[in-house]
């Protein structure tokens, strides 16, 4: 079994939403799903708002979150 690799979900392109975060490059950004979890949106809607995306993109927004908020261990590990 291949170990979940969230980050590989996440891509910045500045061709695309100008070069925000987005999910496995379309046009459905890191934050707009952040945001929506921020807003009491469970997976489940959002999955309904975006038939486009699957539960492992979301995993990956939060675990982008999650390195981002702790962003000097980010650089210390590259």
């Amino acid at each position: 079994m291949t170990p979940f690799a969230p980050l590989n979900r996440i891509t910045v392109d500045p061709a695309v939403m100008s070069g925000h975060p987005c999910i496995r490059g379309m046009r459905v950004t890191v934050s707009n799903v952040l945001r929506l979890l921020a807003a009491h949106h469970d997976q489940k809607r959002i999955l309904e708002a975006y038939p486009c995306l699957v539960a492992e993109d979301i995993d990956a927004c939060l675990e982008y979150a999650a390195l981002l908020a702790n962003e000097s261990e980010v650089a210390a590990s590259a």
